[in-house]
């Protein structure tokens, strides 16, 4: 991640994932921040600059998708890594694709080494 801003957004509605991968990356020299519903993350945004976002993309309320696209709007040069365990997210994406969003997708689960080389760490 260019720069020195290195604050990432991980959003997943089982907090233990979330808990997890915020481990993983605060270990890897990231200051990461796990939240269990995307509506915390919207309201913590209000505090902090995050570098990237990092969802699930099927939760109740609110999608990992639309996440995104609100922090793409509200925050343009945010990176966003959206991942899944299910097949129904390709509608979710190539929808977001139709309105000019483009996120990176990631199969769960997600193994640490895999996450940390997609962040070139």
């Amino acid at each position: 991640m260019p720069g020195t801003n290195r604050v990432v957004f991980v959003v997943d509605d089982e907090d233990v994932i979330a808990q997890t991968l915020a481990i993983i990356l605060n270990q890897a020299g990231f200051q990461a921040i796990a939240f269990d519903h995307p509506e915390k993350a919207i309201a913590a945004r209000a505090g902090l600059t995050p570098a990237l976002l990092i969802s699930d993309v099927m939760m109740p309320g609110m999608t990992g998708v639309e996440l995104a696209i609100h922090f793409r709007k509200a925050q343009p040069e945010c990176k966003v890594l959206l991942f899944s365990g299910q097949a129904s997210t390709a509608d979710l994406l190539e929808k977001a694709r139709a309105e000019g969003y483009d996120f990176d997708l990631l199969s769960k689960p997600i193994h640490p080494a895999n996450l940390l080389a997609k962040l070139g760490v």
